[in-house]
Parts: C-alpha cells; sequence; structure tokens
C-alpha cells in the first residue's frame, strides 16, 4: 500500500466525494508558538493525541512516532535513536542539528549544542500529545529547525488523579502517576529495563511540574522538568546479516558502556491578552550533564558534556484589521558548555588504529555561545476561501571557545603519533559569528468548510554546532564552516469529514554547505543534498466498531555534490539509512465504549549502509498487537505485544571501513502489561 501513493489518492478522492462535511478543531501550538487551529495551518502538522499515547504505552518514544508520516526514529539500546524527519537518518557529530526538540515550547538543548538523542530528556512517557511540524520551521522556531518540530506537551493541570503500572518481559517496569490541583500538577514516569541484550538495561526517571497564575488578563504558566538516566549500551553486533544470527543477537561486545543523562528545565509563560492583540513572554533556564562510553568509536573514549543556558522567547500577537494578523517576536539565549573526552587505554585494531588513536585526553574545551533573533510572521485571511502568510527571521550566534589542552593534532603531552599522525586534533581558542536569514511564503485555499489546498515556500539554516567546530578530525587545524542551508517547496492537502481525516503532502528540499559523516567516522564538509517525497496520513472509521488509520511515506534523499569516497563518486547516489518507503496501517476494533484492540503493521524500506551505495540493509515488516479495557470508571486495563511474529530483523543497520556491517538487533516478540488508576 505505501508503495503506491497515487492508488491512495484515488481513494481519498472517491471518499471526498461521498462524505459528509464536519467540522473537527484541534489545537495546536507548535505551527505559531500560540494555540491555533490546526486546519487553519498551513503546512503539515501532526499530532499523536493522549488517547493513541494511552493505547501505545510506549517504551521508546519511536513506538509512538512511527505513527505520523515523514517521521523515522532508528531505535538503539535502551532509549537511544537516531532520528530522521523529511531526511535521511542523520549522524555525526551535528546530526541532531537538522531537527528541534521541544518540551512545551522549550528546545530541549541550546541551538549549537544539540544531543542526537535528546529526546530522552523530555517526559514523553506521560505526555498530553506529541506535535510534528515537518518541513522547515526556522523562521518561528529558529536554527536547527529545518527538516522538522517535534514539541511533547506536558499534561494540563487537572484535578484529576491516575496511577499505572506496568510489568512486562526482560525485567521490564515502569510505574506513572499524575495529580494535581486547581493550579498545580505533577507528573512522574519511572522506568526499570533489563534489556533483551546481555547487559543493556536502563534505570529513568522523570517528573513534570505544571502551576497557573491567572487573572482577568494576565495568565502566568509555570513548568519544570527533571530527567535522570543510567543506562547500560549494548552496541552493534558485526558481519553480513549479523541480526539473524541467533548465537549473537543477544551478546553485547562493549559490556563496559554506558550512558548516564541528567537534565532540569524551567520556564514561565506570561500571557497578557487585550481585545486585538495578545504578548508571550517566556524565560527558561536549561541544565544538561551526560557521560557516554561512545562504543562505536575505536578505543571506546569517554565523552563528558554540559551544558547552563538561560533563555527568552517573546511573542506579540496583534490582529492589524480585519483579517491580518501579525506575530512579531525575538529569541534570545546564552550557554556555558564544554566538553571532554578522553581513553583509558590503548586502542585495539589494525596498526594503524593503534598509531592513530592515541590513549589519554583528546579534548577538553569550554565554550560560551550567545544568540539573538527578532522574526516576524504575517498570516492573512483575503476571504473566506483564500488565506496568506508569510515570515522573516535574522539569527546570529557567537561562540567564544576555550582550548585547555596543546592546539593541534598531537598526544596530550605533544608527542606525535604515527601513520601522518593522530585521528584527533585541537584548533586554537577563538571566536566564530554565524549570521543566518530565513522566510517562509506560504498560502491555503479552502476548498470547502472541512477541505483545504496549500503550497508554502521555506528557506532555513542551522549554525554548525560546537563538536563540529571544535571537535576536529585528522589534518583539520582551522575551524573553517558554513552554516547549513535548505530550500524547501511543500504542496498539500488535508481535511476531515465525518468518518475520514487526510493530509496528503509532497516536497522537495535542496540543501547546500551539508556536514556529512563517511564510513571512517571522519566528518565530510560542503556536502549537497536533494530530498524529495510524498506523505499521506489518513484515519478512516469504517463504522461505529471498526477504524483504519495510514502513515504512509515515499521518499528519495541524494547525494548532488560529487565527492570521491572509496574511490566512488557519491553524486546522485542514495544517501545512506535513508530508505524510500516506510510506514504503518493500523485496523482497530472498538466493539464498546470500553474496549480497544488494535492491530499495527510496520513496514520498512530497504537502505544503503553507506554513501559509496555497495551495502545495504534488505528492510523489514513488523506487527504490533494493543489492547485496553476500562474495567470500570477508576480501573483500566491494558496490553500490547510488539513484534508479534518473532520476526528477526535490525532496528538500525550501517557500514564502516572498521567493522564492515554493523546491526543493532531488533527487539524479539515481547509482552507487556498494565493496571491504571484513577480518581
Amino acid at each position: 500500500m505505501i508503495n503506491k501513493p497515487g492508488r491512495s489518492l484515488a481513494i481519498l478522492a472517491v471518499l471526498f466525494s461521498s462524505a459528509a462535511m464536519a467540522n473537527i478543531d484541534e489545537i495546536v501550538t507548535v505551527a505559531t508558538r500560540a494555540e491555533a487551529d490546526l486546519q487553519q495551518v498551513i503546512g503539515s502538522v501532526s499530532v499523536v493525541d493522549e488517547e493513541a499515547l494511552e493505547l501505545v504505552s510506549h517504551a521508546h518514544v519511536q513506538q509512538a512516532l512511527s505513527r505520523v508520516a515523514g517521521v523515522n526514529l532508528h531505535r538503539g539500546n535502551g532509549q537511544e535513536y537516531l532520528p530522521a524527519v523529511r531526511s535521511p537518518v542523520l549522524t555525526g557529530a551535528g546530526g541532531c542539528g537538522g531537527f528541534l526538540m521541544q518540551e512545551d515550547g522549550i528546545p530541549l538543548r541550546a541551538a549549537g549544542f544539540c544531543n542526537i538523542n535528546e529526546l530522552f530528556e523530555a517526559n514523553t512517557e506521560i505526555a498530553q500529545r506529541i506535535e510534528v511540524l515537518r518541513g522547515t520551521g526556522t523562521v518561528l522556531h529558529g536554527s536547527n529547525a529545518m527538516h522538522g518540530v517535534v514539541n511533547i506537551v506536558t499534561p494540563e493541570i487537572s484535578e484529576q488523579s491516575s496511577l499505572g503500572l506496568e510489568v512486562g518481559a526482560n525485567d521490564y517496569g515502569r510505574v506513572k502517576f499524575k495529580s494535581g490541583t486547581e493550579t498545580l500538577g505533577i507528573a512522574a514516569s519511572f522506568t526499570r529495563d533489563g534489556g533483551f541484550r546481555d547487559e543493556s538495561g536502563f534505570d529513568q526517571q522523570k517528573m513534570s511540574l505544571r502551576h497557573r497564575y491567572k487573572t482577568d488578563d494576565l495568565q502566568i504558566d509555570s513548568g519544570l522538568t527533571v530527567t535522570n538516566l543510567n543506562q547500560e549500551t549494548a552496541g552493534f553486533i558485526e558481519g553480513l546479516d549479523a541480526y539473524k544470527d541467533n548465537s549473537l543477537v543477544k551478546q553485547n561486545l562493549n559490556p563496559e558502556a554506558y550512558r548516564d543523562v541528567r537534565s532540569a528545565r524551567a520556564w514561565s509563560r506570561i500571557s497578557k491578552s487585550e481585545q486585538n492583540y495578545q504578548l508571550i513572554v517566556t524565560p527558561y533556564i536549561r541544565y544538561s550533564q551526560m557521560d557516554f562510553l561512545q562504543h562505536f568509536l575505536p578505543g571506546d573514549p569517554l565523552e563528558e558534556n554540559g551544558q547552563k543556558s538561560l533563555g527568552v522567547q517573546v511573542g506579540y500577537y496583534r490582529t492589524l484589521v480585519q483579517g491580518i494578523n501579525v506575530i512579531a517576536g525575538f529569541d534570545a539565549e546564552i550557554t556555558d558548555a564544554y566538553l571532554e573526552q578522553s581513553q583509558d587505554g590503548p586502542t585495539m585494531g589494525s596498526a594503524f588504529l593503534q598509531e592513530t588513536i592515541p590513549q589519554g585526553q583528546h579534548y577538553d574545551y569550554s565554550v560560551d555561545a550567545s544568540m539573538a533573533a527578532p522574526f516576524m510572521h504575517l498570516d492573512w485571511t483575503v476571504n473566506d476561501q483564500l488565506s496568506l502568510s508569510g515570515g522573516l527571521r535574522f539569527e546570529t550566534m557567537r561562540y567564544d571557545y576555550s582550548n585547555k589542552m596543546l592546539t593541534g593534532r598531537t598526544k596530550a603531552d605533544g608527542t606525535a603519533c604515527g601513520r601522518g599522525g593522530c585521528r584527533y586534533s585541537r584548533p586554537a581558542s577563538g571566536k566564530n559569528e554565524f549570521n543566518n536569514w530565513s522566510s517562509n511564503l506560504g498560502a491555503q485555499l479552502r476548498m470547502s468548510d472541512s477541505h483545504s489546498a496549500f503550497i508554502r515556500l521555506a528557506r532555513g539554516f542551522r549554525a554548525p554546532q560546537a563538536t563540529e567546530l571544535y571537535r576536529l578530525q585528522r589534518a583539520q587545524q582551522i575551524t573553517d564552516l558554513d552554516s547549513e542551508s535548505i530550500d524547501s517547496l511543500e504542496i498539500g492537502v488535508k481535511g476531515n469529514t465525518d468518518y475520514l481525516s487526510y493530509k496528503l503532502a509532497a516536497y522537495h528540499m535542496e540543501k547546500d554547505h551539508v556536514i556529512f559523516r563517511d564510513s571512517s567516522f571522519f566528518n565530510v564538509s560542503d556536502g549537497e543534498t536533494e530530498h524529495r517525497g510524498v506523505e499521506l496520513e489518513l484515519d478512516y472509521e469504517i463504522n461505529d466498531q471498526w477504524a483504519l488509520g495510514l502513515s504512509a511515506t515515499q521518499a528519495r534523499h541524494t547525494y548532488r555534490n560529487s565527492t570521491l569516497l572509496g574511490g566512488v563518486d557519491i553524486r546522485g547516489n542514495d544517501i545512506d539509512t535513508a530508505p524510500r518507503h516506510f510506514g504503518s496501517v493500523r485496523l482497530a476494533f472498538k466493539p464498546s465504549d470500553r474496549q480497544s484492540l488494535e492491530l499495527e503493521w510496520q513496514s520498512m524500506g530497504s537502505y544503503y549502509l553507506n554513501p559509496e551505495n555497495l551495502y545495504s540493509y534488505e528492510g523489514h515488516n513488523l506487527l504490533h498487537l494493543r489492547a485496553g479495557w476500562a474495567v470500570s470508571e477508576s480501573m483500566r486495563l491494558y496490553a500490547n505485544i510488539s513484534n508479534l511474529t518473532d520476526r528477526q530483523y535490525a532496528e538500525r543497520a550501517d557500514y564502516t571501513t572498521f567493522s564492515q556491517q554493523r546491526y543493532f538487533p531488533g527487539t524479539p516478540r515481547t509482552a507487556q502489561v498494565g493496571i491504571q488508576f484513577s480518581w
């Protein structure tokens, strides 16, 4: 089904022509940074709502986001993942810089200091909903929102309380709790998972607090999220189709590997409203610290990093005249960050690796960064059928970098490495500044009260990440990088009826100054890529008991630059870890208001493992079964079985010159059961 978007469109046309019209209002915040009607948004925004999150009861956020077209998370060990939104799965020093991850509208990390797994710092386990903006959103959201924005919305304050208890295979257990008063709410989750592989378990604790103060024209919403993750990290298994070898699947070649992460974010959203305007000021503070044994690199170096941020978001929403609304705003933040990398023992492997990757300290630096960005966005309702929008943003980012080691490509004591020099290179202390513009234009035509078509043009950017600038490799001696830029064109249709909701979009994007990682784990700069795709989301209520859900993506992501890697010119090649199709189909059965059953088919297409397109992964198909039963108004039982047919597959596959094909083996058939009490 997902390979034939034309057939899906034909079915959609038939349904559209025969369905009765209805208005379904769904509110999102990710599109405008304030509450907005989803149907009025010009572009592609998807929501995983509370009902879906309750049914999925995800142990990993990938299980929830697989319901969104265009989103493809390659799950790693524990809570790790590699992200993709209208893109290949991005890796490398700044691979996460293509996406902006938020909780309650606050970015999880500062723009130049993202972590590729950073969603484990959000309280997704108790989220009220997850919003996904697909496509370039830098005008309102700034650097990193090139391919999309994911916003985790924590629960609204409620006087209703609930307690959930879950158990499952591999010593899995989780407690979820929510409670509140008229002005104060708390939501927490505590998870322990032993992992199905040797020494691959994790413990994770998360807590979110919400507070509200309100008068006739003033409202102050405040939030605090604190998280802690202690994770054993089982790495890849190696060898062609190793994930099919039962003797290797549970094997952990890096039992010493781990990841410890601590984070905290606090914010207050101050909103003052008058008849024709609203002013929203959101100051925030942020802290994170991570210790991570990099098992995927030769020598297994230990990385220790941390950051503290102070920032503010300002948005002024005003109706100028009838039908014309403007958003004017300003974002600013300052960040104090550090990174250290060291290696306790000698490097194993070839003589080349042993001589070029030394034992001891590799990096030790700090960065003081600042960001400031004014922006403006205009929405114009021309008439009942036509709406226009446009926006502009200027953003400046400055880094003040201090190297605390000897400069250059040497060992920590200044002695030289053999075979041409050390792998790691440290630039001299210095400053960098990046100034970027972004813009968007859009139009939406309402064909009826419930159906519309849109077109959207956008230009986005991301400044280089600190690790790309200051954690140099090989013969790199100076920092000389440009900001990545992206130009995007998107067209689509969307709408809903009494029994049908759909979103269909096609996009074309081109990126310049791309930084990517080759098969030897070296950063390659100044790349050019092209991204084309079609996405379809559909929810169809067959009758009172049966419903069908679909999220399908057909896309191709290619290199546009002529670069020789391994003697192969990669121009025109598919970008590695970029499947041409993926998606899911969900069949739901509700025999009553108290009972629900869902069968999900999840499909992942084949993809290449390296830029040279010499090796590939065949893809996989999985089945998942979920059930829920509201025994009473105060008690609910639920269960799910993942990988129902016990399929052997790889959550992620790639290729390196050090170890050839590598795989994160997929989780075998597992079951979880839970009970929830409400009062």
